[in-house]
């Protein structure tokens, strides 16, 4: 049995830590309200009605993939493929192909700088495992002008920053959808993360700040995890409606 990511890849460390994920889209959530593609979010309204819901749905399928074997990956792609192509025919326009690029680039991204803020530094190599992983899900979703390198997603990622944000009135809303889900404090918190693992150009168009809040807590919460107690601050972090969901995150093969 041939898995879609080898048991012994970073990936899998990676995206089998539930905290490390609730980075990686904190960081995502960021950079998608000032995509200039984020109106097709806006389209079907299941974005701005329950962003929580998405976030999770979201991570339920990339992890899917990951702790999968590669034909049970393989079709998880496929159904994400279809869904867009469903939304893509009801709006009567194709989603471009540098806005796929996108959402797979923050993949590759926000999965590096999350996890070297909450473990530790990649090397090169596992920088560059990581970039194949979500490469090969571009591929097989068939999206164009994709990188072949570690090194040039580099470049082409300096460019999309550069070239494909800014700040609308589509952000002004997501950002107040966030705030409504998730309160004031968890809001707060929402925005601490996000300045810990976006890029300084999402944070400059963003208003964010430069200082971090969260990171003297980043060591308490390390310790949380050796005590077990790490489930119990992601229930403070998130709304109990979604308790499931939160146990669910650390519930894959590691």
């Amino acid at each position: 049995m041939k898995l879609f990511v080898a048991k012994e890849s970073v990936v899998r460390k990676i995206w089998g830590k539930g905290d490390t994920v609730l980075f990686i889209f904190a960081g995502a959530s960021a950079e998608f309200a000032l995509n200039k593609a984020v109106d097709w979010l806006y389209f079907t309204g299941r974005l701005p009605a329950d962003p929580l819901g998405r976030l999770f749905s979201t991570v339920g399928y990339a992890q899917q993939i990951v702790f999968s074997e590669e034909e049970k990956a393989n079709k998880a792609i496929d159904r994400m493929a279809t869904i867009h192509a469903g939304v893509e025919a009801a709006r009567g326009m194709a989603i471009p192909d540098w806005a796929y690029r996108d959402v797979l680039f923050m993949l590759i991204d926000y999965s590096i700088r999350s996890y070297e803020v909450l473990e530790q530094k990649l090397y090169e190599e596992e920088k560059a495992e990581v970039f194949d992983v979500f490469r090969r899900v571009g591929d097989r979703m068939g999206i164009k002008g994709l990188p072949i390198t570690y090194q040039e997603w580099m470049i082409a990622r300096k460019e999309h920053l550069k070239n494909n944000l800014a700040f609308s009135n589509y952000t002004t809303d997501l950002y107040k959808q966030y705030r409504k889900h998730l309160g004031p404090v968890r809001y707060k918190l929402l925005l601490e993360a996000q300045k810990m693992v976006v890029p300084k150009v999402v944070k400059k168009l963003l208003g964010l700040g430069k200082l971090p809040l969260l990171t003297p807590v980043i060591g308490v919460y390390k310790v949380s995890r050796k005590l077990h107690l790490d489930w119990l601050l992601k229930s403070i972090i998130l709304p109990s409606a979604y308790k499931s969901e939160i146990r669910a995150l650390d519930s894959v093969p590691g």
